[in-house]
């Protein structure tokens, strides 16, 4: 039995070509070989496992390679390339700051540069992890760094370049490596199971990319791991292994939520939680799975699903049943779980709660559409949009929840034949040229139009009731304006009120749909109407934000307390 090599290093690049998702540089750095333009210390920085140390190797490997070919590679027959593959190269020198990050071992370092090399042009010194170098051994390479000898490079790798100190980074040429795109960490797990003759599905692997988080040996580690568990790599070896929550959990639960089945999707949740699975992890795969539904629905956004091909099919498929609006809340909903999670006494109840507010998201949109007085259809055939779509009309060309009509006048819409009569009494759409399901069971619109009498006394005691009730429901802010803000009652039941600023009317107008139907259902009239006014303020009526504003008002109204500030020698800052 041969020595096993873990993929990372059998596989690992020994060209620039070779090196996965980091073209930009491996193109920089040929270009820089061939028409030498090296700089004297480089520093590549980014997340592990994306090819830092590997394109330092390759670099240094080339640049000393003493017939490096046309495409920039190198010969790999030469006594440099020769020394370097069997790892003991006199003139390329790799060093771990993690170990070697006193002053004392750089003081070495600083020695040995000043030696010109055996075999090649450079000595090249590899510093990984140069980020845990301590302040006083950056101060000391820093001399060095700057004017180094003509035959030595300095190539620096790390995960955190923001511990570097400016000086150092200054005296770079700096590369920035990204983060490994799915789609390229799959290929080249392909080609590693085509190399190994091992058999792997293609949405496994798209779920080994996902879970190495743009890192290549984290995928190749992963890819090694799941070919010991089993001869083939299968989707569900991966879920397995990965301890992954099944795609599948998430399609039912949807369809659950989309058939509004509290019962269906607690039950599945249980399952979930039985098989070992933490609710906050269902919870983000929930979230995560609502985002993929929602991308799958434009044809621009579907570049952003990262999935393999079966599943983007069945995300399409699902996608078409899913409203935007309806997926948005869901998101919002899911969000505010992961929030709450970590600070719930009770973490499965949480869970729970947010998937029967998720199942009654589409319960409580008939609610939303309907007017006051309106009455909707109890049927839930395609045919029931052709009276949603007439209210819809109706309320556009109104732009207020009563319904105030002057002459009657037909209008149809989507074959709906909508009848308006005198607003004083009632009104009646008609249904007659509605389809034959709806035309059979004759049932009628009725848009009520109340208009009871009521006085200012009335009216301030049901908009305190009001101000109470946001206040119980968290909302003080738009509480205290209401509170501050005294409405007066005006001709034709317009409530009128003076604003100080933008800002209040803004918080008015987003709560003036939920304002509307409150004093419209306690005081029994539809014709209530909100109306907000900004008022102009003088400079003598401006309010006092400064100490200084604060300072001056005051003795405006006691004069005295500028005597008094006088006499005490009192002072304050402005």
């Amino acid at each position: 039995m041969g020595e096993f090599i873990v993929s990372a290093r059998k596989y690992r690049p020994t060209t620039f070509k070779q090196v996965v998702g980091q073209s930009a540089i491996t193109t920089t750095l040929s270009n820089a070989i061939s028409e030498n333009h090296l700089a004297q210390s480089f520093l590549f920085c980014g997340p592990r496992g994306v090819g830092k140390t590997t394109c330092a190797r390759i670099l240094a490997k080339t640049i000393n390679c003493q017939n490096i070919s046309e495409k920039v590679e190198p010969c790999d027959k030469c006594e440099s390339c020769t020394a370097f593959n069997e790892s003991h190269s006199f003139n390329i020198h790799e060093l771990d700051a993690a170990s070697n990050n006193s002053v004392d071992d750089i003081r070495n370092l600083v020695d040995q540069v000043r030696f010109a090399p055996q075999v090649g042009n450079y000595n090249i010194y590899i510093i990984d992890e140069v980020h845990m170098l301590s302040a006083s051994a950056f101060n000391a390479f820093l001399k060095t760094l700057e004017e180094p000898p003509s035959h030595a490079i300095f190539i620096l790798a790390t995960t955190e370049k923001h511990k570097i100190i400016p000086t150092i980074l200054s005296r770079c040429q700096i590369f920035d490596f990204k983060r490994i795109s799915t789609d390229d960490i799959v290929r080249h797990l392909i080609f590693v199971a085509k190399s190994e003759n091992i058999s792997a599905e293609q949405d496994a692997l798209h779920i080994i990319a996902q879970k190495s988080d743009g890192s290549l040996r984290d995928a190749l580690s992963i890819f090694d791991r799941l070919a010991s568990f089993s001869k083939g790599i299968t989707y569900q070896s991966v879920l397995d292994n990965l301890n992954i929550l099944d795609h599948d959990y998430y399609f039912k639960i949807t369809n659950s939520i989309l058939d509004q089945d509290i019962s269906n999707a607690l039950l599945t949740f249980n399952e979930i939680v039985e098989n070992g699975f933490d609710g906050h992890h269902f919870i983000n795969g929930l979230a995560s799975h609502f985002r993929d539904l929602l991308v799958s629905k434009d044809a621009e956004t579907l570049v952003l699903l990262e999935k393999g091909k079966v599943l983007k099919e069945q995300y399409l498929s699902q996608s078409k049943l899913c409203e935007q609006s309806f997926l948005l809340k869901a998101l919002d909903i899911c969000n505010s779980c992961d929030v709450q999670y970590k600070t719930s006494k009770n973490q499965q109840l949480l869970v729970e709660l947010t998937l029967m507010k998720l199942c009654s998201i589409l319960l409580d949109e008939p609610k939303k559409k309907t007017t006051n007085g309106i009455k909707l259809p109890a049927s839930s055939s395609k045919d029931d949009k052709v009276i949603t779509d007439a209210i819809t009309e109706i309320k556009k060309q109104e732009q207020k929840v009563e319904v105030l009509i002057e002459k009657p006048k037909e209008t149809q819409t989507n074959g709906a034949e909508i009848e308006k009569q005198d607003s004083k009494t009632s009104q009646l759409i008609s249904i007659s040229d509605l389809p034959d399901p709806l035309r059979e069971e004759k049932e009628e619109i009725i848009l009520e139009n109340k208009k009871n009498e009521f006085d200012n006394e009335q009216f301030q005691k049901v908009w305190k009731d009001y101000v109470s009730q946001q206040k119980e429901k968290g909302k003080s802010n738009f509480a205290s304006t209401l509170d501050m803000n005294t409405p007066a009652l005006k001709e034709d039941f317009k409530i009128e009120i003076l604003l100080s600023n933008k800002s209040q009317e803004i918080m008015i107008e987003k709560e003036k749909i939920d304002l509307h139907e409150f004093l419209r259902n306690k005081l029994q009239n539809d014709t209530i109407e909100v109306i907000t006014k900004i008022q102009e303020k003088t400079d003598e009526e401006r309010i006092p934000y400064t100490n200084k504003d604060k300072y001056e008002q005051m003795t405006k109204e006691n004069p005295k307390l500028q005597n008094l500030k006088e006499k005490l020698g009192l002072d304050f800052d402005f």
